[in-house]
């Protein structure tokens, strides 16, 4: 089935309409306009409404268009969290301009081959961030460089002078639901990023789809930890507040401590990330007295979820479920407000409303229910295809679904479990061993606090096992004591992990996926 004729079905189900999140955020703007936007910051901290950065946005748009930027022209802003970042998005929308979020710690090669694939005409950066300096950066591509922060380099524009000629008084162009909105690059491994394109209709299903699941309500104070140059960045810091009428909480760096503090502060209700940002964040407060009770919901995903997780929020009196999705599908499954623990802690949750799941083997045919296969999805919220052609030949079936490159399972009640990403399989004398499995018998031994398992290279058998663990505090995991766990687990023997590595952290990106990728090149330096 091809994307037309899906787009037709999506259509006629009413998961599709004519509104575009320029009117959505238009409107959002006046319903919610008293509704707070604060943004946590060692570096530039910022308050305000979501009216007034909506107008701010609006004006600035004005002032894009004197440096020639109109409709379907790529703007990119490489920036934390900070208030300018939105308002750089509200301007984007309201002009018809496409987004093109990156991550504000990518090196010039990834950012140089972002900008000149996309074709690019401005490119915002902060002028530092961190320990982060922007200014010394250069691409070859010729755009508008637009930075915030003091001192900019000669020749580029300041952030305060692109709004001191900010204006409301200009054209808007025609934009339609099912244009390209914002175009966003996958952080690659070996190869380069690809770029994900999404519609004013997808981001929109996307964002109804899950609000539905999680039990979001007008007045929620949502905390996000997320980076705007990640796709869930972007939907709980830029979209939901308008869309829903939350308020919102944005840090611009991971603090768990502070993060305790903004949820007594501003009484934060949801929020919502990675199992690294849900398990920080758990270690802070089972260590303090302080009154988290206003929390009722975080939920997680992006990486491997040990389902103490799962029991550790809920002991805390907070409800939080595993889901599932990525940047090209970004949810295609989700834990549901009723669903038992066993359930949100065991499973990676149903399918959301319009999406389909269909689980493959190696020759594309289904598999019957309960074995493993290749999750394969589509829905409303699932991207237009990649900025290459190539890419999108081997990305989809001939009906349609997205080849998501993860094994997973479907039970009988219709929930999804998530047992490998495909090329983490570690393949030992020929016998096929899941990394996730491995990892999860090591999460539940007391003294391992995360686990991230990883293949080796081994002459005889060509893969081994290899444990990378960040231990609790002053409790080292030996070897011995290892073996002696997995022993006790019952788990065959050849999954045994045969080297281990203890770690205080691991490579993660901003998202808090862990690199596993970084973790073999170490064993193999």
């Amino acid at each position: 089935m091809d994307r037309e004729t899906l787009v037709a079905r999506w259509y006629e189900e009413g998961h599709y309409g004519t509104e575009t999140m320029r009117d959505r955020l238009a409107s959002g703007a006046k319903e919610y306009a008293d509704h707070k936007l604060v943004v946590w910051s060692p570096y530039r901290p910022a308050a305000t409404t979501l009216g007034e950065l909506h107008a701010r946005g609006v004006r600035l748009g004005g002032a894009l268009t004197r440096l020639g930027i109109g409709v379907g022209d790529v703007v990119a802003f490489q920036m934390p969290n900070w208030l300018e970042a939105a308002a750089i998005y509200h301007a984007c929308t309201e002009l018809g301009a496409v987004v093109l979020p990156i991550i504000h710690i990518y090196g010039i090669p990834e950012v140089s081959y972002i900008l000149e694939e996309s074709g690019a005409k401005a490119l915002v950066t902060p002028t530092e961030w961190g320990s982060i300096d922007y200014r010394d950066r250069h691409t070859d591509r010729d755009l508008a460089r637009i930075f915030v922060g003091d001192d900019p380099p000669a020749g580029a524009i300041s952030f305060e002078s692109l709004e001191a000629g900010a204006t409301d008084d200009y054209p808007r162009g025609e934009v339609a639901a099912d244009d390209l909105h914002i175009l966003t690059y996958t952080s690659g491994t070996t190869a380069y990023p690809k770029g994900v394109r999404h519609s004013h209709n997808t981001l929109l299903h996307e964002t109804r789809q899950l609000n539905v699941a999680t039990g979001a309500r007008v007045g929620d104070v949502f905390l996000s930890p997320n980076p705007v140059g990640h796709m869930a960045g972007i939907l709980s810091g830029l979209l939901n507040p308008y869309l829903y009428g939350e308020h919102i909480i944005m840090m611009d760096g991971w603090d768990p401590n502070a993060a305790v503090d903004l949820i007594v502060e501003h009484k934060v209700t949801r929020s919502g990330g990675a199992p690294f940002f849900l398990a920080t964040l758990l270690d802070a407060v089972e260590v303090t007295d302080r009154d988290v009770s206003s929390m009722r919901f975080f939920g997680c995903g992006g990486a491997g979820v040990a389902p103490t997780l799962m029991e550790r929020a809920d002991a805390v009196g907070w409800l939080s479920h595993r889901s599932y999705g990525s940047t090209e599908h970004p949810s295609v499954t989700a834990g549901w407000q009723g669903d038992a623990l066993e359930k949100r802690a065991y499973t990676d949750g149903r399918a959301l409303p319009g999406v389909e799941i269909s689980i493959r083997d190696e020759s594309g045919a289904e598999v019957p229910q309960g074995e493993p296969g290749e999750v394969c999805s589509r829905g409303p919220d699932m991207f237009l295809g990649y900025t290459r052609d190539e890419l999108n030949r081997a990305a989809f079936t001939d009906d349609g679904f997205y080849r998501s490159g993860d094994l997973g399972v479907l039970d009988a009640d219709g929930f999804l479990t998530i047992t490998d990403r495909i090329k983490d399989i570690i393949i030992r004398g020929g016998e096929n061993i899941s990394a996730r499995e491995v990892e999860e018998v090591l999460m539940r031994h007391p003294k391992v606090g995360e686990a991230a398992v990883t293949s080796m290279p081994d002459e005889r058998y060509g893969e081994k096992v290899c444990a990378f663990v960040v231990c609790v505090a002053y409790s080292p995991l030996s070897f011995e004591e290892m073996q002696a766990h997995f022993e006790a687990a019952g788990i065959a023997k050849q999954k045994w992990p045969e080297r281990l590595e203890t770690v205080t952290d691991f490579p993660r990106t901003l998202a808090g996926k862990v690199k596993k990728y970084q973790l073999r090149e170490g064993l193999q330096a």
